[in-house]
């Protein structure tokens, strides 16, 4: 993956993941042109995507009949301390044991286990003459 600066924003960015190409940006309310989801908006999306496709594998591997799940995240910051908000809809014929055992699964997604751990990141600067 790599991230640039586009040139046609002040915070536009041109994401790069394989031949996908997305961009970010920050709403104009900070400054941004709004012409791509923010950071966290992303990272809501990660926690999001990934909380629903664990699921999925999971109800798939016991043969479940969840139909569907919506995953509904939010972000904030209270007190310097990042909270998301995330709350789940599965669709199916689940009972209370099958959606309870879901809800516990939820919280096992990779991108979550690594919200709440401390994540080690490692920084290399490479500098380019003018």
């Amino acid at each position: 993956m790599t991230v640039a600066e586009s040139g046609r924003g002040r915070y536009q960015n041109d994401v790069t993941i394989g031949t996908m190409q997305l961009i970010a940006d920050e709403p104009p309310s900070v400054g941004g042109d709004g012409a791509g989801p923010n950071p966290y908006d992303y990272l809501c999306a990660a926690l999001g995507a990934c909380t629903s496709i664990t699921l999925r594998m999971y109800a798939d591997r016991k043969k479940w009949p969840l139909e569907r799940v919506e995953v509904d995240v939010d972000h904030r910051r209270v007190d310097g301390r990042d909270h998301f908000d995330r709350s789940l809809t599965l669709r199916g014929a689940l009972d209370a044991s099958q959606r309870e055992r879901l809800l516990e699964i939820a919280d096992r997604c990779p991108v979550h286990r690594s919200l709440e751990g401390t994540a080690v990141i490692t920084t290399e600067m490479f500098g380019v003459g003018s």
